[in-house]
């Protein structure tokens, strides 16, 4: 900060109150305990056991679950603020951090708004309107279109979300025919998670680069542009993988790429009088040519690979800011490469579904920092869940940001993949895999990253496990060697044998062990000359333990460390990930659903039915719109067939588990429409 601070009028701020939850929370947090800043969390009933929660020095419960019922109620947040004796609030981002009217509620109370001017985050609110103002102030942009008048020759458009963005709300669309559906989908999903249904066309271009410039202003007319980033790598219009500087500008550079993404981005925020951190989003092609796509007035969720290579802390930025300082004339300079990826509790092999339910264990090898700005080579954790949390269906689904900084973009890359492998992350279905192999994928190591790079590569390759065939089966044996010596734990007598030794051969004994590509039977006995694993005669046992299993394979040793969770079983080893779940040796008959059931992935609500008992279905055709975690999921059918059976309705709440349609074959059409027939009689 400048040296003239102290001729300036600077209020102190003695207590932050945080209107978010999860990462962000805890991350704004951290910068206050290092300023000496009193922390208040908010928290609605189903986080009231979360992190951020219990790292707060207060907390205001928010009653409910929903983002409706909680963290969007501004009144219910400055009634917290102010109970607390919170003298400022932090949006953090999402929810309400791009709200005008909470903006200025929060300044009417006489609480410090830790964000940009009312007027500024109004202007900038309506990304229509906002793109008139950049066109007008000289940034180029792409052109609004008409919703009710888009043409064939203006296929495909992107439907995107007015008031918020993150791939809520955001359709593309490449038949006419598809357009009223995806409006109104879009608009349904905006609603939800923005509070404004607001929706706008704009031409979508397949392939392009999302380059974004960090800036930071301050109230008395310095404006920084910090920074570039790079976040091309999108799922659903969100971000996975982000990284400054941005690969692209770094090859453009001796044309002068960065200078000019610098001055639209100073001149966008001056067009505006902003003060405080924003984020200015283009789209590029390869030539270095970029629109204006949007201005983010918050933090973004990818703020911390700009503080790794300027060594800012955007956060605290934010406070002096906020606080009246003066910024100096220029920023830092940039150094080294950092890397983020976004650690999400989903499966990409089944179309990016959201998965729920307890985090038993996470850890970082070769962890440097959390929620700090990394100056040397390493990693970098800012997380929302700590042992044991609970993802909940109200939220979203990341786990956490991980991120890493390095001399060099193949060292950042390397070192954050290498961390990603040897995690250990007990407990769900998460991207982890995807994310390794993005950043061992020689297009990703080149720098030839687009906004189409799953198309481009394969999601089924990009999505494939990261352990080998051979090495789960090597998991499954610790696995079983683990469980035995469990059970042996508890012994009282002969307690030194292995578990099922005979002095002659005898049967083997038998674990199976399941995971959704399939089951693993282990049948394994002991001899005289040691163990012996059926289809495994290069394993050689060297010791086995409850939780450590190691190995000699083809003459190698190798460690199997060994976690049990209930019937779960987590195996981590430097030859990578499994988990499998212990089969029982009876299967309760009350369990079993008809051949054919769509079974609900995660609890949510039924929102709108697209079909009917009876229907002829094929393959992919929607059959009904499950919403959970803040977007909607749709529920197809896996194969051509018949519609057996629909046992829900609109509105319905369901759980796990539940069976949503049943899909029969084709022989089963005369019988259903006879049924139907007579039922139509009655």
């Amino acid at each position: 900060m400048n040296g003239t601070d102290e001729m300036i009028d600077v209020k102190d701020i003695s207590r932050v109150l945080v209107a978010n939850r999860g990462e962000i929370a805890r991350r704004v947090f951290a910068t206050c305990r290092r300023a000496g800043i009193g922390t208040v969390a908010v928290f609605s009933d189903a986080d009231a056991d979360a992190p951020h929660v219990k790292e707060a020095d207060s907390a205001v419960r928010l009653p409910g679950n929903t983002p409706g019922e909680t963290y969007l109620q501004s009144d219910k947040l400055i009634a917290a603020a102010k109970a607390s004796g919170a003298d400022a609030i932090h949006p953090g981002y999402g929810f309400l951090s791009e709200n005008a009217e909470f903006a200025r509620a929060v300044i009417d109370a006489g609480l410090t708004w830790i964000g940009p001017p009312v007027k500024a985050i109004e202007l900038m609110g309506s990304k229509v309107e906002s793109k008139k103002m950049m066109d007008a102030a000289g940034v180029p942009v792409l052109n609004k279109l008409d919703p009710d008048t888009v043409t064939e020759g203006e296929l495909p458009v992107l439907i995107k979300a007015s008031a918020g963005g993150g791939g809520r709300g955001m359709r593309v669309v490449r038949s006419l025919p598809e357009l009223p559906g995806a409006i109104e989908a879009a608009r349904s999903e905006a609603g939800s998670a923005f509070g404004d249904p607001t929706v706008f066309c704009e031409r979508y271009l397949e392939t392009g680069r999302h380059i974004e410039v960090q800036v930071m202003a301050d109230q008395h007319g310095t404006v920084w542009a910090v920074g570039e980033r790079e976040c091309s790598i999108q799922r659903r219009h969100q971000k996975v993988v982000e990284e400054a500087p941005s690969p692209l500008v770094e090859r453009l550079k001796s044309e002068g790429m960065r200078d000019r993404l610098f001055e639209a981005a100073q001149l966008a925020a001056k067009a505006i009088d902003y003060v405080g951190a924003g984020t200015i989003e283009f789209l590029a092609d390869e030539t270095g040519h970029f629109y204006f796509l949007e201005m983010n007035t918050r933090l973004q969720v990818e703020h911390p690979v700009t503080e790794c290579t300027t060594g800012l802390d955007l956060v605290q930025l934010q406070l002096d800011v906020a606080a009246g300082a003066v910024l100096d004339a220029e920023p830092p300079a940039m150094r080294g490469h950092s890397i983020e990826v976004r650690l999400y509790a989903e499966d990409p092999a089944q179309d990016w579904q959201p998965q729920s339910g307890t985090v038993h264990h996470l850890d970082v090898p070769g962890l440097r920092r959390e929620f700090e700005v990394l100056t040397e080579l390493g990693v970098r954790l800012d997380s929302g869940v700590v042992d044991g949390s609970v993802v909940s269906v109200f939220y979203d689904p990341m786990l956490a940001k991980v991120i890493s900084f390095a001399p060099t973009r193949r060292q950042a890359a390397q070192v954050l993949a290498s961390a990603l492998a040897g995690m250990q992350l007990h407990g769900l279905v998460t991207n982890r895999d995807l994310l390794v192999n993005i950043l061992r994928h020689p297009a990703f190591l080149a720098g030839d990253t687009d906004t189409a790079f799953f198309t481009t590569h394969g999601l089924d390759v990009l999505s494939a496990p990261i352990t080998s065939e051979d090495a789960v089966g090597w998991a499954a044996a610790a696995a079983a060697l683990a469980d035995s010596e469990n059970t042996r734990a508890d012994a009282t007598v002969q307690r030194r044998i292995p578990s099922g030794w005979r002095n002659l051969p005898a049967q083997h004994q038998r674990r199976v062990y399941t995971t959704p590509q399939g089951d693993h039977e282990v049948k394994y006995r002991f001899t005289r000359n040691g163990l012996s694993v059926e289809g495994h005669d290069e394993l050689t046992l060297v010791a086995a333990a409850p939780h450590e299993v190691i190995f000699e394979i083809n003459g190698v040793r190798r460690r199997f460390s060994v976690a049990r969770y209930g019937a779960m079983r987590c195996i981590d080893s430097p030859l990578g990930h499994a988990t499998f779940t212990a089969a029982p040796r009876f299967v309760d008959p009350s369990a079993e659903v008809a051949a054919g059931s769509l079974l609900a992935p995660m609890p949510g609500s039924v929102i709108r039915l697209a079909a009917a008992v009876g229907d002829r279905l094929t393959a992919g055709q929607p059959i009904l719109w499950l919403e959970a975690m803040k977007m909607e999921h749709t529920i197809s059918a896996p194969t051509d067939g018949i519609l057996t059976e629909l046992p829900v309705q609109a509105g319905q709440q369901v759980d796990v588990g539940t069976v949503l349609a049943v899909v029969g074959d084709e022989d089963n059409a005369e019988s259903i429409q006879e049924t139907s027939g007579e039922e139509g009689q009655k």
